[in-house]
C-alpha cells in the first residue's frame, strides 16, 4: 500500500478545530454549544466591502496580477502610512489570507532543515506552516506567572546556531493577547541585527487594542531593520471577514519581495472577488473600529471577571487580539475538552474550547490550559463561564 509521506504525518491536528465532530455530536443531541474555541468575529461585516462584491460589473472573472491588484496595493499603503507605517506600493504583495504570507515568507527566507524561533504559546498552525516549508521550530517558552511577556533576550540567543534563520512574533498574541511593548520590539531589533535574522511579525490584530496607554508599535515603525523585517497581515479579523482569505507579505527588502514573488507567480494570482470586498473595506469609517473595540473591551472585561471568580483557575488580561489562556484545574484540558461535548450538559448547553498543548510546540507543556476566544456577546460570555464553571466540578468528582 502507498505511504503517506512523513511530512504529512508530523503534519498536527488544528487544536481549534479537531474537537468539531465532538461538537457536531453534541448539537445531535439537542445541546447548545457555545464556541469560545475559534475566533470568527460575530461583528457584521463592513457594508461597504459587502456592497461592493454584490455591485460588481464583472463579465469575465480573470486573473489578477500575482501582487494583487494595483489599486488595492495602492490603496493599502495609503493606509499603512496613515497609521505610521513607511510601506510603499511596491513591499507590498497580497497573498491568500495570512496563513499564505507566512508560507511565501519562510519560503523566501529559510531552506530545509533551518530554525525558526518563536515565544510560545503561538498560532497553533505555525507549527503546520513550519512542516510545510521543512523549517524546525525552536520555542522559547514565555509563561502565564509572567503575563506571557516577551522572554529574556539572553534565552533567545541561547537557542541561536548557524541554522536560525528567523524570530516570529504575533503582536498583539494570538492566543494570549499580549501586547509587546515598543521597548520590546527594539530589544528583538537589536538582535536580529546582531545575529544577521529575518523578525517576521504577524500583526493581523494590531487594531484590537484595548486600554488607552498602550499602543502598537510595528516592525515596519523601526528604521534600523529594513532588511531585516517581514510584516505579515490580513483583513480577516479586521474587517469580520475571515472567509475572503485576504492578506499580504510586507518588507523593504527588495529582495524578499522578489523571491516572495516568485512564490506569488507560482500560485498564479489572490482571489478576485475577496480584493474587491477587501480594497472596498479600506473606505471602513473609524467609527466603525471605534464600536468594535468599544464591544471587545467590554466582552474582554466580562470574561476575564467572570473567570477569575472559578476557583483554581488563572487567566491574565490580554491586552490585544480577543484571546486569552486560562489555566485550569485540570490534568488535561484535552480530554475535559472532550468530555464537555461528548458527556457534559448544564440545562442542554455546554462549551467549546481549545486546548491549548497545540498552541505549543514543546511536548508536555500547557497540558492544563485552554485557549478562550471571546468573539461571543457579553451575555454569551457570562453563560459560557457559568456552564465552564459548573464543569470543572463535575468532572473533577468524577
Amino acid at each position: 500500500m502507498p505511504k503517506i509521506s512523513l511530512k504529512g504525518q508530523q503534519m498536527p491536528e488544528s487544536p481549534i478545530r479537531k474537537l468539531v465532530p465532538y461538537a457536531e455530536i453534541a448539537k445531535k443531541k439537542g445541546n447548545k454549544v457555545y464556541h469560545l474555541n475559534i475566533g470568527q468575529p460575530d461583528i457584521k461585516t463592513p457594508d461597504v466591502a459587502l456592497n461592493a462584491v454584490k455591485n460588481a460589473d464583472i463579465t469575465v472573472l480573470e486573473y489578477s496580477h500575482s501582487a494583487g491588484f494595483e489599486s488595492y496595493r495602492t490603496k493599502l499603503s495609503a493606509y499603512y502610512k496613515s497609521h505610521g507605517l513607511p510601506v510603499d506600493v511596491q513591499d507590498i504583495i497580497i497573498t491568500t489570507g495570512g496563513s499564505e504570507a507566512l508560507l511565501f515568507a519562510m519560503g523566501s527566507t529559510m531552506d530545509v532543515g533551518d530554525e525558526i524561533i518563536i515565544p510560545e504559546p503561538f498560532y497553533a498552525n505555525y507549527n503546520g506552516f513550519s512542516i510545510a516549508s521543512g523549517v524546525t521550530v525552536v520555542p522559547v517558552i514565555s509563561t502565564i506567572d509572567e503575563g506571557f511577556a516577551l522572554p529574556p533576550i539572553s534565552a533567545f540567543e541561547k537557542l541561536i546556531t548557524p541554522r536560525t534563520k528567523a524570530i516570529l512574533i504575533c503582536n498583539p498574541g494570538n492566543p494570549t493577547g499580549y501586547l509587546y511593548s515598543k521597548e520590546e520590539i527594539l530589544q528583538l531589533a537589536e538582535i536580529v541585527k546582531k545575529h544577521d535574522l529575518f523578525l517576521i511579525a504577524d500583526e493581523v490584530y494590531r487594531e484590537f487594542i484595548y486600554d488607552e496607554n498602550d499602543k502598537h508599535y510595528s516592525v515596519m515603525n523601526d528604521p534600523g531593520i529594513e532588511q531585516n523585517a517581514i510584516m505579515i497581515d490580513s483583513v480577516s479579523k479586521r474587517y469580520s471577514m475571515c472567509g475572503a482569505r485576504i492578506g499580504c507579505i510586507v518588507s523593504k527588502n527588495k529582495e524578499v519581495m522578489a523571491t516572495a514573488m516568485k512564490f506569488a507567480q507560482a500560485r498564479l494570482s489572490p482571489p478576485t472577488y475577496a480584493q474587491i470586498a477587501s480594497e472596498a473595506a479600506l473606505e471602513t469609517p473609524q467609527s466603525y473600529f471605534d464600536d468594535v473595540i468599544e464591544e471587545y473591551k467590554a466582552r474582554r472585561d466580562a470574561l476575564i471577571t467572570e473567570l477569575q471568580k472559578i476557583e483554581g483557575v488563572k487567566v491574565g488580561t490580554p491586552k490585544g487580539a480577543f484571546y486569552c489562556i486560562a489555566k485550569l484545574p485540570v490534568k488535561n484540558a484535552d480530554d475535559f475538552a472532550k468530555w464537555l461535548l461528548e458527556s457534559y450538559d448544564n440545562n442542554k448547553e455546554t462549551v467549546m474550547v481549545a486546548p491549548a498543548a497545540g498552541f505549543y510546540s514543546t511536548p508536555g507543556v500547557g497540558l492544563d490550559e485552554v485557549r478562550i476566544a471571546y468573539v461571543l456577546k457579553k451575555a454569551d460570555l457570562v453563560r459560557s463561564v457559568a456552564i465552564l464553571k459548573d464543569a470543572l466540578e463535575v468532572y473533577n468528582k468524577l
